[in-house]
């Protein structure tokens, strides 16, 4: 019989059969709070009554009017909309499907607007799994391995990880600004160099913010050497971090935004904001695609942002996310286990390890089992799958946070308890 590759393995066994805000529900019966939203992509919930009138009505106008061919409305007001929330300069605009291709576009804008070839990455980032993306990528061999050679011209630098080394952040920041410049003293000369890509947060590596000293440092490089700044905000974006932008917690400007995620509320839309001047130093026929801002994407993203606005999910995605903090860390305090518990916003993690202070993987898969159990789904990240994270749709409540922290609590009793009696 014909079936899903072997190794689409999904992290929980739940079937969903539908969906509604912050919760799933399971073909068993079974309602879920799901605290993986997609990973990062259901904004504004599970079938938002804005967004699916949004979509239902467009589906019944124009599915898809290919933007090459033909303009169509939702992408022009979505152009409006979004010129509203981007930082200032950045108004000029390429739509694609992934955050993979989104980051495939800025490196190739910045390559051929630059003349340089290489591109610097950050140790323990994700920006996606085709070949230029995964040669970008660093948090998991999982992602790279296995199709070599990857593509040439990748180079990479620390992110200031303060719990990996065992430093602060302040002492994480100096070393890895010492590091990039050494870098670029010994392996790519500024004069190769065409941009730094980097997450506001590192993702897949483990929801690791990054320090305001280091990207003022990264943008005081890119500005002296004359490189580019891209920031990978595919899924810091729309909110998810307790600002629009999750770069807006650093007070630093990229040079190329790269949004996906939770743009469209779960339809597939990701695009690259960058100056005009600097967008028309793309060469031409270097932008393009078959179904990059399909009509019905479009219009589902102009109702998230209307959501997001109207709602205030952004102020919503702060205080929820200080509060589902604050549990996560008097769990934590109580829990020999877990060495950390960090993230901005509602993009927040908790890191376990061993006794001896190692990755600890195998308690980490216990506790997101247990979780399941108690109605809760979570999603594991980090090099080791060490890390256990929460990211809930921007329209959760107090009572959704409260009820999430007392199966997470629950959960990490029972996978703590089971690893002790192991």
């Amino acid at each position: 019989m014909t079936a899903l590759s072997p190794h689409l393995r999904q992290a929980t066994p739940v079937v969903a059969v539908r969906g509604e805000g912050v919760h799933l529900h399971g073909e068993d019966g079974r309602r879920y709070l799901d605290f993986t939203a997609g990973i990062g992509v259901t904004s504004t919930g599970h079938c938002h009554p804005a967004v699916v009138a949004a979509a239902r009505e467009q589906v019944g106008t124009l599915v898809h009017g290919q933007y090459t061919t033909v303009m169509h409305p939702p992408l022009r007001t979505l152009v409006e909309k979004l010129g509203e929330v981007l930082p200032a300069g950045l108004d000029s605009l390429f739509f694609t499907n992934s955050g993979s291709e989104a980051v495939e576009a800025a490196l190739r804008l910045a390559r051929q607007a630059t003349g340089r070839p290489n591109v610097l990455v950050c140790h323990g980032g994700f920006h996606g799994r085709t070949v230029a993306a995964a040669a970008m990528t660093t948090s998991g061999i999982r992602f790279r391995s296995g199709f070599s050679p990857l593509m040439s011209g990748v180079v990479v630098t620390p992110f200031p990880t303060a719990y990996r080394y065992g430093w602060d952040e302040d002492t994480a920041t100096r070393f890895a600004l010492k590091e990039l410049d050494y870098t670029l003293q010994t392996i790519s000369s500024p004069a190769d160099t065409a941009a730094v890509v980097v997450e506001p947060v590192l993702g897949e590596g483990g929801y690791v913010p990054a320090t305001r000293a280091f990207l003022e440092g990264l943008r005081e490089r890119a500005d002296r050497h004359g490189f580019l700044l891209v920031l990978d905000e595919v899924q810091t974006g729309v909110g998810r971090t307790g600002r629009f932008w999750g770069h807006e917690h650093f007070g630093v400007t990229p040079d190329v935004l790269v949004t996906a995620k939770g743009l469209a509320s779960g339809f597939p839309l990701s695009g690259i904001a960058a100056p005009r001047d600097l967008m028309s130093k793309a060469w031409p026929g270097s932008q393009g695609g078959t179904y990059g801002a399909n009509a019905v994407a479009c219009a589902a993203a102009c109702a998230t942002l209307d959501v997001v606005r109207e709602e205030k999910l952004v102020e919503n995605a702060e205080a929820m996310g200080a509060r589902l903090r604050a549990g996560l860390k008097a769990v934590a305090d109580r829990t020999p286990a877990i060495g950390d518990v960090r993230g901005l916003g509602l993009m927040l993690a908790s890191e376990f390890v061993t006794a001896d202070g190692d990755p600890d993987p195998e308690t980490a898969a216990r506790v997101q089992r247990a979780a399941v159990d108690e109605g809760l789904l979570l999603l594991p990240c980090g090099a080791w799958n060490q890390v256990v994270r929460m990211i809930p749709a921007l329209v959760i409540d107090e009572t959704a946070v409260d009820d999430g922290l007392r199966a997470w609590a629950a959960a990490v009793r029972r996978g703590t308890t089971d690893a002790a009696e192991g």
